[in-house]
């Protein structure tokens, strides 16, 4: 106190200071039901809802077919079919996790296959060279893409609608609507039907192409989740003003992400000619739907920024196992169709559901 019996305000302040309520601001942590708990879980786990998926339908088409479904003929048998349809959806899924979408992969795949079988097959040039200059055709047609929709600012589904359009009619071309037959494919290319050969495995038989798939995955998993440039794809996709604010260059990362879907089409396109046998230019016309399905089916969202490319496998293999049960079952391909339209309807439905916790 000083002479006059009051306390300096700064002894004052010190002394309230004192007194105060020291604790520091908390959250209130809410209860929650199982339903939101499961809410969060999926939100940070995406990949889980395609697995969870699979294994019921392994679960219950394997107790409606019995022994047959898991038989490794049968088993085999959904790694081969869904092989193509599988590399295809992982370039798809490169797109979609930017916020876009492709609608020419399919066209571009065979497009690619035209061209390696026109090369190799018909004009004597060695089939690496070939294959070579199949992957650079990819990897410009889906540069073509981005050039499209960065620089000129068109929407990637009516871009890749018209490009899809283009490919075909190139297709048909340089192909002259007529098949590259396997006869003179083993005469001439052996090389292109590589990954249509296998090997045997407990009873059953596994083609190079259904590990070439895997193989596909496990490489883009990578670029996708330890790289910068993974990282940079996410943030674009999530939310591109964000991202440029945050110095990453966008127009860039669209466009590698569209040249990376072209030439992994490519991809797709050489193990195509050892599935089927022969080259065809009307061949897997169904493909940008069933790489969609496959993407949406494994969890990753359309609007872009989440997801992991292995659900677009865990998606693929759905289908496969939902198709194999379904005619092991004895329905209807009609039905089966049916069934496939709920499932994709339904995933979707999941996949705002589980949007809600961010927003």
């Amino acid at each position: 106190m000083n002479e006059t019996g009051s306390t300096p305000k700064g002894q004052e302040f010190e002394h309230m200071l004192g007194q105060s309520d020291r604790r520091v601001a908390q959250f209130e942590d809410l209860p929650r039901g199982f339903v939101e708990r499961l809410q969060h879980i999926l939100h940070g786990n995406p990949t889980l809802v395609p697995v969870i998926v699979l294994v019921a339908a392994i679960v219950v088409f394997g107790f409606v077919a019995g022994e047959r479904f898991f038989s490794p003929f049968n088993l085999t048998l959904i790694l081969q079919q869904v092989s193509i349809i599988g590399i295809l959806a992982a370039a798809q899924s490169l797109i979609v996790l930017t916020a876009g979408i492709d609608l020419s992969v399919a066209a571009i795949m065979v497009l690619m296959s035209v061209i390696a079988g026109n090369l190799a097959v018909y004009m004597g040039v060695p089939t690496g060279l070939a294959l070579l200059a199949a992957f650079a055709g990819g990897a410009g047609a889906g540069l073509m893409n981005g050039f499209l929709v960065t620089k000129v600012k068109l929407p990637p589904f009516i871009t890749t609608l018209g490009t899809w359009s283009i490919f075909f009619a190139l297709n048909l071309w340089l192909s002259g609507a007529q098949s590259i037959r396997s006869q003179d494919i083993d005469k001439n290319a052996p090389l292109l039907k590589f990954w249509g050969e296998g090997f045997a495995f407990m009873g059953a038989r596994v083609t190079h192409g259904s590990l070439l798939m895997i193989a596909v995955f496990l490489v883009l998993w990578y670029m996708l989740n330890k790289t910068a440039w993974g990282r940079h794809v996410y943030a674009v996709g999530d939310d591109r003003e964000a991202a440029e604010l945050a110095g990453i260059q966008a127009d860039r990362v669209l466009l590698s992400v569209y040249g990376l879907a072209g030439l992994v089409c490519a991809v797709a396109a050489w193990a195509a000619i050892g599935r089927v046998g022969s080259i065809s230019p009307q061949s897997f016309y169904e493909g940008n739907l069933q790489s969609i399905t496959a993407v949406v089916v494994g969890g990753i969202s359309l609007f872009g920024g989440r997801g992991s490319i292995l659900g677009a496998l865990f998606g693929a293999l759905i289908v496969g196992v939902f198709q194999s049960g379904l005619r092991l079952a004895n329905v209807d391909v009609l039905w089966q169709v049916f069934a496939i339209g709920w499932l994709i309807i339904i995933a979707v439905a999941i996949d705002q559901w589980i949007r809600k916790v961010s927003k």
